[in-house]
């Protein structure tokens, strides 16, 4: 068989390429020197948990070490020792720098603790660097610079890693940095406090022309994105991320052609996004988390993108989903959440079969859930709180074999899911862990399948109007499951039964049966793991058995409140770890009890608990809520609670509690935001001893037998926003001194000894925020001037941004505990107090009742539009009612009564669509009163002390048409002649005269008149005819001067 010379050629060719590849890739013998100067590396290093640097030693080629790579004449040319666990020391005399062949070094993701070396600059062969994370310190070194050779550098630093030593670039600067780096292809610099402006740091990089990859995320950079940056036409990743860029996205990133990472997540966005980002060709992933100023909606998409990753969490874009969403084929994760989009989700969506992660939660989105049967990938699915509606069966998650999580939460105030549960999911083969149906409407017995769903770690099917009766044996198939939430159904749970003899029973962390209709403890002795345990609002009596404080050394949240509690079997030791201890709204009864040392929230309100312990400050030093209000406690506060300088809420309202209020508790409790002591017998002065550092914003005392005045130093609480001093003995003038709380939006002085004028000098702004006041039942007089009335500003919103921001005026206990307090206070209206346990941020009301007050009312009240409640009463104003109360269009009570207001009452008010309540009784009002709309449903009561007005309901009808307040009837002259009332004059005068020129003329006429008359007079008066029997009559002069 003969061979051609064109295939022997091809042969030997092919031959001598595998030799050349192969003499390149086999690394020559490492260099004795290059050895050494490893060795001394390796011990200035402890290594000793590194896999790398185990093998390294002299017995063996230091070419074939970890983490090295050598060239053909034995040098080293890569150093990676990354991810090594690495510690100690790396100076400027290491003999890391003598290694001066290196190409690419790599030290990421160790714990060095060194200042940054100043020796790298004798690595001029230097391609790669990469330092990220490394435990290096301080200013990056001038020497860095200097590597005019390098293609990559990486000096990132994890924010949670760098232990707070930060990483800087101040001298050199960025400009100094990179000004000689010519050839960078990748920059990344995250973490690195660089503190540049937008003209500074765009125009520093746009010299570095083959830059692909800009990675500078919590830099401390600010805005804006300058077009400078367009310049770097090869950029592929740009992560800007974490810094306050505080700027619009510019359209040019669109015109990156080879743009395939755009992140810029939680910089403090605005404007608009441009659309023909989100349809570059090349584009795989885009991130703008946070940033809730952005606004922008999606496009149409017109090909099969590339895009993989989109995250618009926690912006404001809005609009629908596009039908043609479908169009991104390589889509694995779309995060729309805490958005404002809207309509239904399209059912191309399905379309998506690549899709892993999908998160629609916090929209409007309404109608059906879309069939998700081709999701063959998807492995979390999030569509809480939205609109959705209709039945779950349409999920038809038992086609999705890889789904391990279910979020299909609804939002209560909307439509919800409803109906049963349907579309059993093929539980042999599920990976189910996490299933979330809770806040909707659903119905009916729960599933038996769901019991059946063996790797479920997570089940919450709490709010809905599941029925049905659970038993222990139900749950026993769960052998994974650690949380378990059926709060709030309509479902019966078996208590008699024991959990724990069930050997196959799971270990829960978190058990809630909240709302369970249980009246005993389910027998739980053998949950060791437990965690958290909620059996509220049930009927369960009795006690609480001891061993539930041992059950578990991991227990920390307890919450046995609402129930029919009566005491705490003894002997019992709570366990130290207990965080949370909810007992309200029990029975529970005697002393407070021994509480747990470590307990971060405490609430024993609404017992009939008698007394504190005088060493109660002992016992919470950690705790930062603690509520014993509503109960029958007696005695003196314990000044041992001062010792509590880590409480953020203390309650002690409603109690018998006396003496004076201890000094210290406000003077020492820096931290504290809520002291409520309102509903007691506590007598003395408020303690003049607020702190500079007072964190106070809300003090509540009313309803004691406080004396004195308004502390001095209670205007150091500039975080101040509820002030109620209301129903005590408080002898003061307007609290001028408390002007510099611009926090302050509730105040009430109600029912005190306060005088004197209403005001502060007109240079001061007091209290822009304030929303309620109440001065009602003390002696303030003078007038009120509208300059200073003007200058609360919180009544004059009420527009539609108000509407969205509306929320209730609460404390947060601490951040992110989702635990808060919520300031109530009484409000008076017609005569009726009402608790308001709930204040929104958008009710307001004015209350200046019973005082002194003269002169007329400020007509700028009228521009509080934002007023629900106002009154005047009982005071001496005067004047008319002001026809701008017109506009206080959200007005549902109005109080003048009891002043001395004169002239009609204004048509104006006929606005007033919701008023419910009007009383203008006892002024010196006249005319007619306004007829219809809200007019027609007040009674006689509104207007009574009133002689001269008339109209419904009063019996007297408006006799007169209403006055014509346009042009003149009669166009040519500006006189207009009112016949109805010349008609009465006329009439008058013909009466008058039929009776007085009869007497004048006619004297038998005059005679018979007055014999009438005498008659009249003797009869109703005897005392008078005996009286004047010795004297003439009337009639007898008259008749005596005829003669």
């Amino acid at each position: 068989m003969r061979i051609s010379l064109l295939s022997w050629l091809f042969f030997y060719s092919y031959i001598a390429t595998i030799f050349i590849i192969t003499a390149v890739l086999v690394s020559g013998e490492c260099q004795s020197h290059q050895q050494e100067l490893l060795l001394g590396l390796g011990k200035t290093l402890n290594s000793s948990l590194s896999a790398k640097m185990r093998n390294w030693n002299q017995s063996t080629d230091c070419c074939s070490w970890g983490g090295i790579t050598c060239d053909q004449s034995g040098r080293v040319i890569i150093l990676d020792l990354s991810n090594q666990l690495i510690s100690g020391t790396i100076d400027n005399s290491s003999s890391l720098f003598n290694l001066q062949h290196l190409q690419q070094l790599n030290l990421a993701y160790n714990t060095l603790s060194f200042s940054f070396p100043c020796g790298f600059d004798k690595l001029s062969n230097l391609s790669y660097l990469n330092l990220s994370n490394a435990g290096f310190t301080g200013q990056v070194p001038a020497e860095i610079s200097r590597l005019t050779n390098l293609i990559t550098l990486n000096l990132s630093v994890n924010l949670f890693l760098r232990d707070g030593r930060p990483l800087k670039l101040e001298t050199p600067n960025l400009k100094m940095l990179v000004e000689n780096l010519t050839r960078l292809r990748s920059l990344h610099l995250d973490g690195v406090k660089i503190s540049a402006r937008g003209n500074e740091w765009c125009k520093w990089l746009s010299s570095l022309t083959n830059l692909e990859e800009l990675s500078m995320s919590n830099c401390n950079l600010s805005g804006p994105i300058e077009d400078s940056l367009q310049k770097l036409k090869n950029l592929s990743i740009i992560h800007l991320d974490r810094n306050n860029l505080s700027a619009v996205v510019p359209a040019f990133l669109a015109h990156l052609p080879n743009l395939t990472s755009l992140r810029l997540s939680s910089c403090g966005l605005h404007g608009q996004f441009p659309r023909e980002i989100l349809q570059v060709r090349m584009l795989q992933s885009l991130d703008v988390l946070d940033n809730e100023k952005l606004q922008g909606s999606l496009p149409e998409f017109h090909h099969n993108g590339s895009l993989q990753n989109l995250v618009l969490s926690g912006t404001n874009f809005s609009g629908s989903l596009p039908q043609s969403i479908d169009k991104l084929v390589n889509l694995t994760i779309l995060d729309l959440s805490f958005c404002n989009f809207s309509g239904a989700i399209p059912s191309s969506v399905s379309n998506l079969q690549q899709l892993v992660y999908l998160d629609l939660s916090f929209n409007n989105f309404t109608g059906q859930i879309p069939c998700f049967d081709l999701f063959k990938n998807l492995a979390r699915v999030d569509l809480s709180y939205n609109k959705l509606s209709g039945k779950i069966e349409s999920f038809k998650w038992e086609d999705l074999p890889n789904l391990t999580r279910i979020d299909l939460r609804v939002l209560l105030s909307n439509n919800q899911f409803d109906g049963e549960v349907t579309g059993a999911p093929k539980v042999r083969e599920s990976l189910l862990d996490i299933l979330d149906l809770s806040c909707n409407q659903l119905q009916g017995p729960i599933p038996a399948y769901v019991f059946e769903l063996s790797r479920l770690s997570v089940l919450v099917l709490s709010s809905n109007n599941f029925n049905g009766t659970i038993r222990p044996r139900d749950i026993r198939k769960l052998v994974n499951l650690t949380y378990l939430d059926l709060s709030h159904n309509n479902l019966s749970v078996i208590a008699t039964e024991s959990y724990s003899v069930l050997s196959s029973f799971p270990k829960i962390t978190t058990l809630n049966l909240a709302s369970c209709k249980l009246n005993v403890f389910p027998d739980l002795k053998n949950q060791s793991r437990l965690t958290h345990l909620d059996l509220s609002q049930n009927q369960i009596s009795g006690e609480v058995p001891n061993w539930i404080w041992s059950v578990s050394d991991d227990l920390v949240h307890l919450n046995f409140s609402f129930n029919q509690l009566e005491g705490l079997q003894k002997p019992y030791q709570i366990v130290p770890n207990l965080s949370v201890l909810d007992l309200r709204f029990n029975r529970l009864t005697g002393h407070i009890p021994t509480l747990p040392l470590s307990a971060s929230y405490l609430d024993f309100s609404s017992n009939n608990f008698t007394s504190l312990p005088s060493n109660i400050g002992n016992y919470l030093y950690y705790t930062i809520f603690f509520s014993v209000s509503s109960n029958g406690l007696t005695g003196a506060i314990p000044k041992s609670i001062c010792e509590a300088v880590n409480l953020r809420v203390l309650d002690l309202s409603n109690n018998s509690l006396s003496g004076a209020i201890p000094k210290c508790l406000i003077g020492q409790m820096d931290l504290l935001g809520v002291l409520n002591l309102r509903g007691n017998n506590l007598s003395g002065q408020i303690p003049n001893a607020f702190s500079r550092k007072c964190s106070i914003e809300t003090l509540d005392v009313n309803g004691n037998e406080l004396t004195g005045k308004i502390p001095i130093s209670l205007g150091r609480c500039r975080k101040l926003e509820v002030l109620n001093l209301g129903n005590n003995h408080i002898n003061d003038t307007y609290p001028c001194h408390l002007k510099n709380i611009t926090s302050l939006r509730i105040l009430v002085l109600r029912s005190n000894k306060f005088h004197g004028g209403i005001g502060c000098p007109a240079d001061k702004r007091p209290w822009p925020k304030l929303q309620i006041m109440d001065f009602a039942h003390n002696s303030f007089n003078g007038k009120l001037p509208n300059k200073f009335v003007a200058r609360w500003k919180a009544m004059e919103v009420y527009d539609d941004e108000a509407q969205l921001n509306v929320k209730h005026l609460r404390f947060e206990v601490l951040r992110f505990s989702r635990i808060y307090y919520l300031d109530g206070i009484t409000v008076t209206n017609k005569g009726l107090q009402m608790e308001l346990v709930k204040i929104l941020t958008i009710f307001t009301s004015i209350d200046l009742s019973c005082n002194n007050l003269e002169g007329p009312i400020p007509d700028v009240i009228g521009k509080f539009i934002a007023l629900y409640f106002l009154n005047l009463s009982h005071n001496a104003l005067s004047g008319k009612i002001p026809p701008s109360l017109g506009n206080l269009q959200q007005l549902e009570s109005l109080d003048l009564s009891s002043n001395n207001l004169s002239g009609s009452i204004p048509q104006q008010l006929l606005k007033l669509t919701f008023l419910a309540v009007l009383n203008l009784s006892y002024n010196q009002l006249e005319g007619c009163i306004p007829a219809g709309k809200q007019f027609a449903t007040f009674t006689n009561d509104s207007y009574e002390g009133n002689r001269g007005l008339y109209g419904n309901p009063l019996t007297q009808q408006c006799k007169d048409a209403i006055p014509n307040h346009g042009q003149d009837s009669n166009p040519r002259t500006g006189n207009h002649i009112n016949w109805n009332l010349i008609s009465v004059e006329i009439g008058v005068f013909f009466g008058l005269g039929v009776v007085i020129l009869p007497l004048t003329f006619w004297k038998g006429w005059r005679i018979w008149y007055f014999k009438r008359i005498d008659r009249l007079l003797f009869k109703f008066f005897p005392k008078l005819d005996r009286r004047n029997r010795n004297h003439r009559t009337i009639s007898q002069w008259i008749q005596g001067r005829r003669l």
